[in-house]
């Protein structure tokens, strides 16, 4: 039963993926998201480059892992100083609620998603069907980027606001590096987060938050597998 739930996410997984990339046409500069579902979609839109289906495009990746992954498949990269303007983002998400919300970072690129996101005329997220939840925060914590300098005291607050948070490690014990050199606090609220935008406006008037795995106010475009498979 176990591995027949895991398939079923995976073709989700990849239903979603082939759906956005429809959505991309030749000459666009495509924003690369990060995570297991947009890796699929950068391997399809290597795929249909390589076949010529797609020309002319140019990838901005999220992260250090989607460059790589990008580089792989063929897909020429860019950066925002020589194209501010993305035309299409896909990304992935932990979870989404039902106005569309977003909960982004378990793989920790949430600062260099955040700013791709916000550059994109469109932003699409795409994800499997365990990722629709009614609350955020119900199933994942909110990964709270970090400067090193006083990260402690952050913890030290999110606790205080009713959060179990810790410093997030990779190994047995080393603290986990972001791309651009922080830490991250994942914050894990029992019963859910009632008031999103007021924990993200909390959290930015701290010196030393860099940013917050919380996407609010985006207002992407929703692509859930389950439904792209129908």
């Amino acid at each position: 039963m176990a591995s027949t739930v895991s398939d079923r996410l995976i073709e989700e997984k990849r239903a979603a993926a082939v759906k956005a990339v429809n959505l991309i046409a030749s000459g666009m500069v495509v924003g690369l998201g990060s995570g297991s579902t947009a890796a699929m979609a950068i391997e399809e839109l290597g795929r249909r480059m390589a076949t010529g289906e797609l020309r002319d495009i140019c990838g901005i990746p999220t992260s250090n892992a989607s460059h790589r992954l990008a580089l792989e498949h063929g897909i020429p990269l860019v950066d925002l100083e020589s194209h501010p303007v993305v035309d299409l983002t896909i990304d992935g998400a932990d979870e989404i609620d039902p106005v569309r919300r977003v909960l982004k970072g378990a793989g920790g690129a949430l600062l260099r998603e955040k700013i791709v996101a916000t550059r994109s005329t469109r932003w699409v997220i795409i994800a499997d069907s365990t990722k629709v939840v009614n609350l955020i925060g119900s199933r994942y914590p909110v990964p709270v980027e970090v400067v090193k300098f006083g990260w402690a005291g952050h913890a030290e607050a999110l606790m205080a606001m009713g959060a179990d948070a810790v410093r997030r490690v990779e190994g047995a014990s080393a603290p986990y590096i972001t791309d651009e050199g922080h830490y991250i606090i994942d914050a894990r609220f029992p019963r859910g987060i009632e008031d999103p935008e007021r924990l993200a406006r909390e959290l930015r008037d701290r010196p030393g938050v860099v940013e917050t795995g919380l996407f609010l106010d985006l207002n992407p475009e929703v692509i859930v597998g389950s439904a792209a498979l129908d």
